[in-house]
This record gives structure tokens, C-alpha cells and sequence, in this order.
């Protein structure tokens, strides 16, 4: 009978998502744009009706809020999701690079080297 999987294996063991992908700052940036989303959302659209004073391009700025403002700001709320999550990655890629990488010692060979030198 196959055994199954532990829920607690090592990072990289052919999960697609790692456990520490829930740090605090992806908690607080997850936090943050889903709060963005719901002020676009709901707030937007409870306060149109007082937003009708502004008029931007001719058109009463409840309407640029109904058929453009908010279809925008999701995508902003994508691509800012998207650069962040990209920044978080490579901090976490550079944090282990630099805690995997032994100390360099002037005899021993560079990695990729051969182990005996030319000659």
C-alpha cells in the first residue's frame, strides 16, 4: 500500500507552493489590495450618486466610475500584485543564495571548476 505524503515536507519537494508564501508581508499586502478592491467595489458604487457634482471629459465622474474607474483600478490592483510578489521572490532568492553559499577560500575551486587544476 503507497504511503502518503506528509503535510510537513522539505521546500522544493514538488509542491507548487511553498509554506513560507504566507509570510506577513504577503498577509499584508493580500490585506492591503483586497481592502483597495472592496473600497472600488462597494464604496465606489454606494457614493456614485454623490460623486455626480464632478464631471471629467464631459461625463458626470459616476459613470467614468461605473464603465472605466473600477475595470482600471482591478487591473492596477493586478499589476501592483504582480510586481510585488516579483520583488518578495527575488529578496527570498537572494536571501538563499546568500545563506547557501559557502565562504570562498583562495585554494579551493571556484563552483563549475575542475577539481585539478591545468597543468
Amino acid at each position: 500500500m503507497p504511503t502518503r505524503p506528509s503535510a510537513i515536507e522539505e521546500p522544493g519537494a514538488g509542491h507548487p507552493f511553498p509554506p513560507d508564501l504566507h509570510d506577513a508581508r504577503h498577509l499584508w499586502l493580500k490585506a492591503g489590495l483586497l481592502l483597495a478592491w472592496a473600497a472600488v467595489s462597494f464604496g465606489a458604487c454606494y457614493f456614485a450618486r454623490d460623486l455626480q457634482f464632478m464631471v471629467v471629459g464631459g461625463w458626470p465622474l459616476g459613470y467614468w466610475i461605473a464603465s472605466q474607474g473600477a475595470v482600471l483600478v482591478f487591473i492596477g490592483i493586478v499589476a501592483i500584485y504582480c510586481a510585488a510578489m516579483n520583488h518578495f521572490e527575488r529578496q527570498d532568492a537572494n536571501a538563499a543564495a546568500g545563506a547557501d553559499t559557502p565562504p570562498s577560500t583562495p585554494d579551493a575551486p571556484g563552483p563549475g571548476a575542475p577539481g585539478k587544476p591545468h597543468g
